[in-house]
């Protein structure tokens, strides 16, 4: 471990740049559920590096899928074909709606990939000027240029404008107020499943399922975005499935590789004949070793009884945290699907994530109120209970 002249805190704020508020916590080792810091404090973690360790730190059937890579490929570029990378595609394609998939190295890139593929579509199909997205208030898609101008949270616009030009935004949950905002410049709708930096917001009933009837009746493409929800954290494998609708364009990063840098658009094959050769590239996207992870990744979730558990550990704890609710006046709704689950309260919530930060668990909190709990999917019971005791006792301490 590498020692720093007046800690790791001052050499990195002298040495990166200022983009994190950063707890005083240096992490050195994880395993499962549990993360080790260079004190030797260990962690309990229902952050999962905000979802994006599902199977937990380390998991050994996805070390040693890249153990094994690392020893074979690295990179060679997309000039040429990789195994991995097929093989990950070929079973991306077999556990959902889609039939071609375009790998990149995160969720940004990947919701970049799905504006630019709605955009080129509909020109190809209807000619320039029909390049509007519809996007939901409170939602987020990402920090580059587009996919900031795709998010619907006025906070994270501001110093950046002029926005990208094109991106209208509306209530979450209302498919008329979509229908109103359709115009002849409209070509297609952007929604995340369930929103997650949003507050955990969840589709109401028939919500998704009306809102691709109302894209077919006018021709717009349906983009679901499953970078937080998709691969098995809302309790099955894409949140889509349990809504009855799919979409045109899904994007996916996250969990997919296991804490390794991947992203994927995924689509039908009617859509995705809008890109050819030089529309859209990235140098580092599906390369062997990150699909050798994602591959590995995606065999445990598949595995029979991954997901059941996931909705009986979810059940369990939304059960667990309503008798905090019960307890503490300050709980105005818990609500969550599978693994993914929040606690709205009356006021900011930043102050339990610390105090639940110093007893040895990690959340946090996103909307200022709504504390977020995404662990790794292969938490169970006894994960549950202790941060539920640790939770109640940061409770307790507001309660004095």
């Amino acid at each position: 471990m590498s020692s720093f002249d007046g800690g790791i805190e001052q050499a990195c704020a002298k040495h990166i740049f200022g983009t994190y508020s950063r707890f005083p916590v240096a992490f050195v080792k994880g395993e499962g559920c549990s993360l080790l810091d260079d004190k030797g404090k260990e962690y309990l973690d229902f952050l999962a590096g905000i979802a994006v360790c599902g199977l937990g730190h380390c998991h050994p059937e996805v070390t040693r899928a890249i153990e094994e890579a690392a020893r074979k490929l690295i990179h060679v570029s997309n000039l040429f074909y990789t195994y991995p990378q097929v093989e990950l595609a070929a079973e991306l394609t077999r556990l959902s709606f889609a039939d071609k998939v375009f790998f990149c190295n995160s969720g940004a890139e990947a919701n970049e990939a799905a504006i630019k593929l709605a955009r080129k579509f509909s020109s190809d199909l209807f000619g320039p000027g029909r390049f509007h997205i519809i996007s939901m208030k409170n939602s987020f898609h990402g920090r580059t240029m587009a996919t900031l101008s795709a998010t619907g949270q006025s906070k994270v616009h501001k110093g950046f404008e002029p926005l990208v030009e094109g991106f209208v935004f509306v209530d979450f949950n209302s498919v008329a107020a979509v229908e109103a905002a359709v115009t002849d410049k409209t070509c297609a709708v952007l929604v995340e499943p369930a929103q997650g930096e949003g507050g955990l917001n969840f589709p109401a009933p028939g919500y998704l399922k009306d809102l691709k009837a109302l894209c077919r009746e006018k021709n717009l493409l349906l983009i679901f975005d499953e970078i937080q929800s998709g691969l098995g954290r809302t309790g099955s494998l894409f949140a889509y499935e349990q809504e009855g609708a799919s979409p045109d364009i899904m994007t996916l990063a996250k969990a997919l590789a296991n804490g390794l840098p991947m992203g994927a658009m995924l689509a039908t094959d009617e859509v995705a004949k809008a890109f050819t050769p030089g529309s859209h590239a990235t140098t580092f996207g599906g390369g062997p070793l990150v699909a050798s992870a994602a591959l590995a990744t995606l065999k445990v979730i598949s595995e029979p009884g991954f997901l059941e558990k996931v909705r009986e550990t979810g059940a369990y704890f939304m059960s667990r945290l309503g008798e905090l609710k019960d307890r503490f006046p300050f709980v105005k709704h818990v609500r969550g699907r599978g693994l993914m689950v929040g606690m709205e309260l009356d006021m900011p919530g930043a102050k339990f994530v610390s105090r639940c930060m110093e007893k040895g668990a990690i959340i946090n909190c996103t909307h200022d109120t709504v504390l977020r709990f995404v662990p790794p999917l292969i938490a169970g019971r006894s994960e549950v209970d202790r941060m539920v005791t640790i939770l109640e006792e940061a409770f307790k301490e507001e309660a004095l």
